[in-house]
């Protein structure tokens, strides 16, 4: 949800930026006050669906303008400000960097396992595939029947159309990036 709200920020004060308008006329046209939307453009306030149906309604944008990603746009991604998308204490952490958006084909993620934890995932569909970078620790991962493990520092690329499951039976947290991608 942050990375939406970032998107949010950024396109809510490039639009009333493009069409010269200020806080005060936005606040007009779409019913939320002026110090609410500039909380939402400097990100200190993460809109309702409802507020952005107003946004949506009152600058007569389309949503996803609103909430996707500009394709010239800079976007730097911190991880202390990233939650988890998916977690059990303890065990493993999946963040989102860049997560699915319509009109890309790739997903990013980091992800965290504990030691002597592990991490199963469905498959995704045919022609799908992940390429995993190991950042820091040994993963073990099982896919399409086999077992492969791969240290710091080395990658693989397999396809993700069945269950797969990553796994810690090293020392520490293994940290590994994975990028998802699909035809």
């Amino acid at each position: 949800m942050e990375y939406i709200s970032k998107n949010v920020a950024r396109n809510l004060k490039r639009i009333r930026k493009s069409r010269k308008m200020s806080l005060e006329v936005v606040s007009e046209q779409t019913g939320i006050s002026r110090s609410m939307l500039g909380q939402i453009e400097r990100g200190d306030s993460i809109p309702t669906i409802e507020t952005l149906g107003k946004i949506v309604s009152g600058l007569r944008v389309s949503f996803n303008s609103l909430v996707s990603a500009v394709k010239t746009d800079t976007i730097i991604v911190e991880k202390e400000e990233l939650i988890p998308s998916k977690e059990i204490v303890g065990e493993y952490k999946v963040y989102e960097y860049f997560p699915y958006e319509e009109d890309r084909t790739f997903e990013i993620y980091m992800m965290e396992i504990s030691e002597g934890s592990s991490y199963t995932s469905g498959g995704h569909g045919e022609n799908t595939y992940e390429y995993l970078t190991v950042i820091t620790g040994v993963l073990t991962l099982e896919a399409g029947g086999k077992t492969y493990e791969i240290k710091e520092e080395n990658s693989i690329r397999f396809p993700t159309y069945g269950d797969h499951t990553y796994s810690n039976f090293g020392k520490g947290v293994v940290k590994f990036s994975i990028t998802f991608t699909w035809d």
